[in-house]
């Protein structure tokens, strides 16, 4: 569906561009609103969706950041539209001003059929914008909120049109900061694409990373958070340094904040403290996660508290590669018998175990490997999802809902 794109200019000189789409009668209109400084999970998703269009072509997606990087780049090469609505920091007000001008400006030229803030955050500075231009409000949770904390009480005082959490452990608290808002789960699309190059990848990968196929490789992709598990994840290791089987473990991330610039050390002194210095790799952030999955064996990510859902999880279950993971939060819908191992959160010794015994059992790991895909296919599939997300827009708005 071809997109035009127009610009206008708002009070302060800015241009901006205000996309304009020659559609089918009835296709839906969404405005994603997001912070888009980081990249992680939510910035995943969003992506997919916009790559992942021609799947669902009854709804057209479209996208406002407040700063470009990484995200505004790669959304912007999918050709979708993509509004730049200027940086924002609360603790300077007059930043919150411009932007909201901004889409209050985009909001005149465009209508949508649903506007939707990801996080507390875009909540909090976008979602009067957006009810008082009389456009429907949409609120996705993608972390588990209770109400608490400054800005969850903030985005309180802004209530959505509608609610969407992206599990069911997420779509619990969803309760409590909105009550009686109507609400619905949508697990993240994630981009379920046949991996026909995926043995020249790992040969290509385990030849890089001087690993050679009788070294069983364990794979953590995360954020650089002690939540994620990265110490917890040593410790266990730690305890299988004499397997006679031979593995090494890939920890793939990067530097985001000031934080995460000084957890990295801390989890190297860890490795080194450990005796793990040899079999430890820490690759740093990278673009290509697909075929470092497709080059390990085995992915763990041993939460130390609970994730809202997981979609590196999925990634692995679609490559193939049994998940270990703890029993908390969105991770407990997604693994299951058929494709992992959940251990008792913070258990060093279970973690280990379960471990060992995909390390030393190929039939296992390649019974749990098969379970993978399907699993994927059951939760994430791109048109399923954004069926869901469909029927729940129709369902707020007067917007006559398209056949799907």
């Amino acid at each position: 569906m071809p997109v035009r794109a127009t610009t206008y200019t708002d009070t302060a000189g800015t241009r901006l561009k205000a996309a304009t789409a020659e559609s089918p009668e009835g296709c839906l209109h969404v405005l994603h609103l997001n912070s888009g400084n980081l990249y992680g999970g939510v910035e995943t998703m969003l992506l997919t969706l916009a790559r992942q269009r021609d799947r669902c072509s009854i709804m057209e997606h479209h996208f406002g950041l407040c700063q470009e990087g990484r995200l505004s780049r790669e959304l912007e090469a999918t050709g979708r539209p993509v509004q730049l609505l200027g940086e924002v920091r609360i603790s300077h007000p007059w930043t919150v001003w411009r932007a909201r001008r901004r889409l209050r400006e985009l909001l005149r030229q465009t209508h949508f059929d649903l506007v939707i803030c990801h996080m507390p955050w875009s909540l909090v500075v976008f979602g009067d914008t957006v009810r008082e231009a009389g456009q429907t409000l949409g609120f996705w949770a993608h972390s588990l909120h209770t109400g608490h904390g400054w800005l969850e009480r903030c985005a309180r005082r802004v209530k959505p049109d509608l609610a969407i959490g992206n599990s069911r452990y997420t779509e619990d608290g969803l309760e409590s900061l909105f009550p009686g808002v109507p609400r619905g789960v949508v697990y993240p699309p994630v981009a379920l694409i046949e991996l026909k190059d995926a043995d020249e990848w790992r040969s290509t990968v385990r030849k890089q990373q001087g690993v050679d196929e009788k070294t069983v490789v364990i794979v953590q992709v995360s954020r650089l958070e002690p939540c994620k598990g990265h110490i917890l994840h040593l410790e266990a290791l730690a305890q299988l340094k004499h397997l006679s089987v031979p593995w090494v473990c890939w920890v793939v991330g990067g530097t985001q904040r000031s934080q995460e610039e000084k957890y990295l050390p801390q989890l190297r002194r860890a490795a080194a403290n450990l005796g793990l210095t040899e079999r430890v790799q820490f690759l740093g952030e990278r673009g290509d996660v697909p075929q470092l999955l497709a080059a390990s064996d085995i992915f763990c990510q041993p939460n130390q508290t609970p994730d809202s859902f997981g979609i590196v999880f999925i990634e692995a279950l679609w490559a193939a590669r049994p998940v270990v993971t703890t029993a908390l939060g969105g991770a407990q819908e997604i693994v299951d018998p058929s494709c992992g191992v959940l251990v008792e959160p913070g258990n060093v010794t279970l973690l280990a175990e379960s471990l060992r015994g995909l390390i030393e059992s190929t039939d296992l790991r390649m019974r749990l490997g098969q379970g993978g895909p399907a699993r994927a296919r059951e939760l994430s599939d791109p048109l399923a999802q954004m069926e869901k997300l469909i029927a729940l827009a129709c369902s707020v708005n007067s917007t006559r809902c398209p056949e799907l």
